[in-house]
């Protein structure tokens, strides 16, 4: 009887979605033996079994001052690869008075990717970028003010930081960003509902209505100016859930994953 369940069970976990291992990587692409500290720049790669060539880099949040890397990183990885895409989830540089740094180092590490693109199976036209809360600002910011190299194919934002004005921001993330006397010229730099353009990729943007810790109109602004610019982009504001909730349970969890899928398969993978 043991034999049989012993059986059985191993029949079962052929039907279940197989996600690759992680490979750690540093910011140039060079594979390294270990992971590290959140506050040290890496990369974790997850591969589908089938990839189709589509990857997303994932921007973790935590003001600016940590990286939420599993709930908000590597959680995500097995529902990105069973949809054949490619997972970076980026230990990027935070800032320590260098408001620059978090993008310079996310950027750094799409030049390596789009370099091994061969290598890992991926289009290097065809690399996403999704950020929640503080890393929604990095990827938005990415969106907006990328090199003329490094412009991401789309962008998921949830429950993002967008502003930087004091009257909309997350003040934490502000702070630890610009510094608590940022002036006017910095503060609007990094206000990206004012940065989208005209090439700033689609967007898919996911939020609480009763999101505590940043305002849902950093979301709104953000999702009016794409429209303003003919950004396909595509809004979901659930009734509950809170701010912070990743890849975690919260009441409208299966519903934001099914938008995000048809999303992608409409938007990225058919295309």
């Amino acid at each position: 009887m043991k034999k049989i369940s012993l059986l059985l069970i191993a029949l079962m976990s052929l039907c279940l979605p197989i996600q690759a291992g992680v490979v750690y990587l540093d910011l140039d692409g060079n594979v390294v033996d270990q992971s590290f500290t959140t506050n040290n720049l890496y990369v974790e790669m997850y591969a589908p079994q089938q990839p189709n060539g589509v990857s997303v880099m994932i921007y973790p949040g935590g003001a600016y001052e940590w990286k939420g890397m599993t709930y908000e990183g590597s959680d995500f990885a097995p529902f990105y690869n069973n949809l054949g895409i490619t997972v970076f989830v980026v230990s990027y540089q935070l800032p320590y008075g260098s408001s620059t740094a978090p993008l310079a180092s996310c950027e750094r590490f799409m030049r390596a990717a789009k370099k091994k693109a061969t290598e890992w199976n991926i289009n290097p036209d065809s690399i996403g970028v999704m950020g929640s809360s503080a890393g929604g600002h990095l990827a938005s910011t990415h969106a907006t003010a990328f090199s003329v190299d490094t412009r991401p194919a789309f962008q998921i934002l949830l429950y993002p930081v967008i502003s930087m004005s004091e009257e909309l921001t997350h003040l934490q993330s502000r702070n630890n960003l610009l510094g608590s006397t940022a002036n006017e010229q910095l503060e609007y730099q990094y206000s990206n509902e004012l940065q989208v353009k005209d090439n700033t990729p689609m967007a898919y943007i996911a939020l609480s209505e009763d999101d505590w810790a940043v305002p849902v109109d950093n979301s709104i602004l953000y999702y009016k100016a794409c429209i303003d610019h003919n950004i396909p982009a595509e809004l979901h504001i659930f009734p509950t859930g809170g701010h912070g909730w990743g890849f975690n349970s919260f009441d409208y969890h299966d519903e934001f994953l099914k938008t995000l899928s048809d999303w992608l398969t409409n938007n990225v993978l058919n295309q």
